[in-house]
């Protein structure tokens, strides 16, 4: 079997960097993208199973890019998680009402992705 693919969309390197590490030491294949233009490209291109999804990002906001990509990608088993540092409840509802599986808030650790992070 091979390794799950996920895909990091976030405009910080560092933030992109933690959870590619992090994933990778987790058995996961990954990609990155620094916005969302760029992650609804890369998900034409890949079949990735688990999208960590910054909110707060130039140009296509995080809640935008989700709802794309569950447009583009109807049908198909993905996990999309809210990779943020806005973890208010009114934003969680939010979040979920706009297609996000889950928030994981940032700064992230390996047990709180791992949690989050099973292949579909």
């Amino acid at each position: 079997m091979s390794e799950p693919l996920a895909l990091i969309v976030d405009d910080h390197p560092t933030n992109r960097l933690i959870a590619m590490t992090l994933l990778r030491k987790m058995g996961w294949q990954t990609h990155e993208a620094d916005n969302g233009s760029r992650a609804l490209e890369l998900a034409e291109q890949h079949p990735f199973s688990l999208i960590l999804l910054d909110i707060s990002m130039p140009g296509l906001s995080g809640e935008e890019t989700c709802v794309q990509l569950r447009q583009q990608q109807a049908g198909h088993q993905l996990r999309i998680i809210a990779y943020t540092a806005h973890a208010f409840p009114e934003d969680r509802a939010r979040f979920l009402a706009a297609g996000f599986d889950d928030i994981l808030v940032k700064p992230i650790n390996r047990e709180q992705l791992q949690a989050l992070a099973q292949p579909v």
